[in-house]
């Protein structure tokens, strides 16, 4: 397995360049400038003075010298400076609100995970009982609901009618007062709203993936053979029949990684939450590079390590797939 992970790790990094080249040169090749937003609001602002900002950002060199002096600072650690007036370091204004974001996602991973594997299972086993038709209406309207009118609809109830939730931000007004627990539970409350929410899409399309493959596996002739044995029901299913079926749901669980810390652009913007999609959002909209290559790097690497953790899932789920890697 060791052998097989470094090998998938090493081919990480060709691919990481790959990436990284495309993005940066699709950046810099669309409309538009970093410095019309900073010298547009000041009627004042001559030629010279944006010929200086381009060269403070090195925006006056060639695109592929750019590149090259991006990769460099790369291969250090350092993302850059952002184009911003305040000019931090692009690492610090990300990782500033990196745990907020992967708090949100990770949470919400978990209740998808909780809620969508049981009902998926448990929906297959009862196929076309009330259960298995109650779960497939429900998960269809999580599905088909957009997440920013569930939202809104989320904060007028439960906000704005009930008084049970905050409706924006990450902490209360007085929130340095409080003590370590009050603490707690004051961010608990600002983020339980949106963690829900965001969790609906994902938990319908995991069970309906999770329930359609677990119908054929459960008619597979080894399963009656565990129940001929006399094996109970509840290990033929949560044993055999769950760890066969789970082959394409490690395939969507990989493809979410990236989502832990972009996939929340729109929780982020509706309740007013500092996070990285809030960050990333307003920097594409700025034209600030170093801070939009910042998060493309890091959406690039989570992509790359969810591709790399979906194999070794694969290889520890089917013994065939560990074999072939191997071999």
């Amino acid at each position: 397995m060791l052998k097989y992970a470094l090998k998938r790790l090493l081919l990480m990094f060709p691919a990481l360049i790959g990436i990284t080249l495309v993005s940066f040169a699709v950046i810099n090749l669309a409309p538009g400038d970093p410095t019309d937003l900073v010298t547009s609001l000041n009627p004042q602002a001559s030629q010279q003075a944006r010929q200086r900002l381009r060269e403070i950002y090195g925006l006056d060199k060639p695109i592929h010298v750019q590149y090259w002096n991006w990769l460099k600072n790369l291969s250090r650690l350092d993302l850059g400076r952002s184009f911003s007036p305040d000019r931090r370091l692009v690492k610090e204004k990300i990782f500033e609100r990196l745990p907020v974001t992967l708090a949100l996602n990770v949470a919400s991973m978990a209740i998808i995970l909780m809620i969508s594997l049981p009902l998926g299972l448990w929906a297959a086993t009862r196929a076309g009982g009330w259960f298995d038709r109650v779960s497939t209406v429900f998960v269809f309207i999580c599905f088909a609901a957009p997440s920013f009118w569930l939202a809104l609809l989320g904060m007028w109830l439960f906000g704005a009618r009930l008084g049970w939730l905050p409706i924006s931000g990450l902490t209360s007004l007085d929130f340095q007062t409080f003590g370590f627990w009050d603490k707690a539970l004051d961010l608990a409350k600002h983020l339980v709203m949106p963690t829900i929410i965001s969790s609906l899409g994902g938990l319908a399309g995991l069970s309906r993936y999770l329930r359609s493959n677990a119908l054929e596996i459960i008619r597979q002739d080894y399963l009656n053979t565990a129940r001929a044995k006399g094996l109970p029901e509840r290990v033929v299913l949560w044993k055999h029949a769950l760890r066969n079926a789970l082959i394409p749901v490690i395939t969507i669980l990989g493809l979410s990684v990236p989502g832990l810390i972009g996939g929340s652009v729109i929780m982020e913007s509706i309740y007013a939450i500092p996070g990285l999609g809030q960050l990333f959002y307003g920097a594409v909209m700025s034209r600030d590079y170093p801070v939009v290559m910042g998060g493309l790097v890091i959406g690039a690497v989570l992509t790359l390590i969810g591709n790399l953790l979906a194999d070794l899932g694969y290889a520890l789920v089917d013994p065939r797939v560990r074999d072939a890697a191997f071999r």
